[in-house]
């Protein structure tokens, strides 16, 4: 089976769902071969095997999250996997910002996408085309150096474990929602609870028939390095993972919560976004990943602060000449918070060219 490519995880789900997506690049720019999953194989869901079963290896091979590891329940309905059809032509929405010699086109992209949706024409295959540099979120790591980055972020101290942490009724479904996903239930047992909310909210993607390496950010990265295009990035890795993991417990707990009480509506709320990108509806994207956000730290940390960071790097950008293509995950460029906003109240205007 096909080692699967780094993940980037920026703002396509929504609500606290959102955040599993949304540092774009931040957690589908870990690395998805290190946020794959916490373990190695389906649950023994046979009588004493919780008591008998050893904590998990903390950073098994993405195998272990492939379709057909995926529990019964996560077999996409015909009615949402057909909303997104192979074959389907796509028009995301592409902005463009100009100041003397420099130029500036902002694309919103999403991580994760199925086979056969054609979206690189028009509008922004001319703009790439055009561009003498790609700018992303994070550049991409070799696994090994991947699989560090998350272990040292995502492990919890020694002695510590997941589910002692959880209160009791909230532990049952924990455990129930793993085992549907068809992971052991000791899975996350030595991992903080930002990092099992990521996991278990990711899976859907691959059963819905969504990859990585399908996404807008890994196709235009393999035109770079096709093409010899210089490539910068915004962030590192290290600094995305870091900002979950500053997270306060009790914030990372409740995201927790937040993703297996959604486990079921996901795949639904995926598909509908996907759409709203390749229609380039902006607003209804926005409106979709914004209407469950109730957590303001979370918010800010992972969607507020980081547009406005790339506002500030976009207006010193555009003091030195060059024709630059900047491609960020979609939630960034939507939403009264969105990149654009953070520029216009710099004085800075984006036009919208698709």
């Amino acid at each position: 089976m096909k080692r699967l490519p780094p993940f980037r995880f920026c703002g396509l789900l929504p609500g606290a769902r959102a955040f599993s997506l949304c540092l774009s690049a931040a957690m589908l720019a870990f690395a998805w071969p290190a946020l794959a999953c916490a373990a190695a194989g389906p649950a023994d869901t046979s009588p004493g095997a919780e008591a008998a079963a050893r904590p998990a290896d903390p950073m098994p091979p993405a195998e272990a999250i492939a379709p057909t590891n995926l529990g019964a329940t996560d077999v996409v309905p015909a009615a949402i996997a057909a909303t997104t059809r192979p074959g389907a032509v796509a028009h995301p929405a592409l902005w463009r910002l100009s100041r003397g010699a420099t130029t500036i086109y902002l694309f919103g992209t999403v991580h994760a996408l199925p086979a056969g949706v054609d979206w690189f024409a028009g509008p922004v295959a001319r703009a790439y085309g055009a561009s003498g540099e790609l700018v992303t979120e994070i550049i991409d790591r070799s696994p090994a150096e991947m699989r560090a980055i998350v272990v040292a972020r995502a492990r919890l101290p020694p002695g510590q474990n997941l589910r002692e942490m959880l209160a009791r009724p909230f532990r049952a479904r924990f455990e129930q929602t793993l085992r549907t996903s068809g992971l052991p239930v000791n899975a996350f047992d030595g991992f903080r609870p930002w990092y099992a909310a990521v996991v278990l909210s990711t899976r859907p993607l691959l059963a819905s028939g969504f990859d990585p390496a399908l996404g807008a950010d890994a196709e235009l990265a393999a035109r770079a390095t096709r093409e010899a295009r210089k490539h910068e990035a915004l962030e590192t890795a290290e600094y995305q993972l870091g900002l979950f993991a500053t997270l306060p417990s009790a914030t990372q707990l409740r995201y927790l919560r937040e993703v297996v009480r959604d486990m079921p509506s996901i795949q639904r709320e995926l598909h509908a976004m996907v759409h709203a990108w390749e229609a380039g509806d902006a607003p209804h994207l926005a409106r979709l990943m914004n209407e469950d956000n109730d957590d303001p730290h979370m918010r800010e940390l992972l969607l507020v602060d980081r547009n406005k960071a790339w506002a500030q790097w976009i207006s010193a950008r555009l003091s030195r000449p060059g024709t630059v293509f900047v491609a960020v995950g979609a939630g960034h460029l939507a939403g009264p918070e969105s990149v654009q906003a953070q520029l216009a109240a710099m004085g800075i205007s984006a036009t919208r060219i698709q």
